[in-house]
């Protein structure tokens, strides 16, 4: 089964959570599940993943595979327009494995840098030979006007942006040491307020995660891929939107909103239908959905 079919079947057995359980705002589905606490307070919970051999090798610094473990799941907070307020981590170490004291320490270090500081986590030993595997869940706290964004109210109209650079995240080493976008997160909040419609992190690539932005908001998202900024390694914008892990936001907001230009770039538009379309020049456009990483 495909990971996106997996996805399909789990937010469907989900659908009801909502309305069975009125502590839950939103399930599975977002970059993040929001709950209200008895008093009232939304929460964001992000749970995620890096596993030895899929998102680093064995021979990668501890400190940088740390700092990716947490950064992860703090760029879904920002995706969601949130902060950061704790965090936990847990770990299935390999039989023998050498540096488990300097792996919790810098999991903390990170955890405090990123404002997610871990109040908790659990250590498990796997068999010889298995794989490194680092679980990080952050909770956050949604912004205090706008309240959360989710990636499912793009409108027809809307105009499509990102954030930082596209593109050469594995080549360059950017995937281990990118910066999560929360303020860039909180100053669209701030900025534009119900304006800003929808957003995501792009972490599977520009194309597949837009797509996924357009089923979630049923529309279709077009991707303009002259105006995509590219970052030096990457040479030919087809592989930009597929390489992945480059943890901007992606985000729809009204025509016409005024966006600082050094936070984000235009590049694309929202559309009737369905689909993410990529157009790639002399009026060809290539279907974008499938481009990026499935597990």
């Amino acid at each position: 089964m495909r990971e996106s079919d997996l996805h399909s079947n789990i937010f469907a057995r989900s659908a009801d959570l909502a309305a069975a359980f009125p502590g839950i705002v939103v399930g599975p589905g977002d970059d993040c599940a929001v709950v209200r606490t008895s008093g009232g307070e939304e929460l964001l919970l992000k749970v995620d993943q890096v596993v030895e051999g899929r998102h680093f090798t064995a021979q990668m610094p501890v400190d940088l595979i740390a700092r990716k473990a947490i950064a992860r799941a703090v760029s879904d907070i920002a995706a969601m327009g949130g902060t950061p307020r704790w965090g936990m981590a847990s770990g299935v170490l390999p039989a023998g494995y050498p540096h488990a004291d300097e792996l919790c320490a810098r999991l903390a270090h990170w955890g405090r840098v990123f404002a997610a500081p871990l109040v908790g986590g659990d250590i498990a030993a796997g068999q010889a030979g298995s794989s490194l595997v680092l679980g990080v869940s952050v909770i956050g706290v949604p912004h205090g006007t706008r309240g959360a964004v989710l990636r499912s109210g793009a409108r027809v109209g809307d105009e499509v942006w990102v954030t930082g650079k596209i593109g050469g995240s594995f080549v360059s080493g950017r995937h281990l040491t990118f910066e999560p976008r929360v303020r860039e997160g909180t100053r669209l909040c701030d900025t534009l307020g119900a304006d800003l419609h929808s957003m995501m992190d792009v972490s599977d690539g520009l194309g597949r995660d837009a797509g996924r932005m357009a089923a979630a908001s049923n529309v279709r998202i077009v991707i303009e891929g002259s105006r995509m900024p590219l970052h030096a390694e990457a040479k030919d914008i087809t592989i930009a939107a597929a390489d992945g892990e480059d943890y901007e936001l992606l985000f729809c907001a009204a025509a016409g909103s005024k966006i600082d230009a050094a936070i984000a770039t235009r590049i694309g538009r929202v559309v009737a239908g369905s689909g993410c379309g990529l157009e790639i020049g002399n009026g060809r456009v290539m279907d974008a959905g499938e481009m990026g990483w499935e597990h």
